[in-house]
């Protein structure tokens, strides 16, 4: 028996291969099938379109472009960087406010105590801890996969991603 050598190829926001569905039943419109990178292409800096969901938790693509406005949560959620370096800058809010679910705007500048940065590279993630304001930010294009709870600031664009 021969064993093929298996080459993993990862993509990027510059580089990838668009997979496809083999179906076994039904029709392809049945099936939720998108590629992130095409996504964080097609989509403005700092969009967040849910790619991914499961009763009310979601994974957006965003792509990470510039400067991001200043986000804040009433839970933990995480990041992880697909392409490029991202910056991510904390605040420890003086007055976290009480929202919903998901991710909201936390304003033009929010009002707490400096907590640091990190500075993420592909495959790096890092936890966006309840009560802290963070933003992004990329000196070039790149893509970032958020873990969330569906929100004001999700988007769904189903018809524009999904395998047709």
């Amino acid at each position: 028996m021969s064993t093929a050598a298996v080459k993993t190829v990862f993509g990027s926001l510059d580089n990838y291969t668009k997979g496809s569905v083999e179906l076994i039943s039904g029709k392809a419109s049945h099936y939720a099938f998108s590629n992130i990178f095409e996504v964080a292409g097609n989509s403005l800096p700092y969009e967040k379109v849910v790619v991914g969901l499961n009763l009310g938790y979601v994974i957006e693509t965003l792509r990470a472009e510039g400067q991001s406005p200043w986000y804040t949560a009433s839970h933990d959620e995480f990041a992880i960087v697909m392409d490029g370096e991202v910056r991510v800058d904390f605040l420890k809010l003086d007055a976290p406010a009480k929202y919903g679910e998901g991710t909201h705007l936390a304003g033009e500048l929010p009002v707490g105590k400096p907590m640091g940065y990190v500075l993420l590279k592909r495959g790096h993630q890092c936890l966006l801890p309840a009560g802290t304001a963070y933003r992004f930010e990329a000196s070039r294009p790149g893509v970032l996969l958020q873990q969330t709870i569906k929100g004001p600031l999700s988007i769904e664009k189903w018809a524009d991603i999904c395998f047709k």
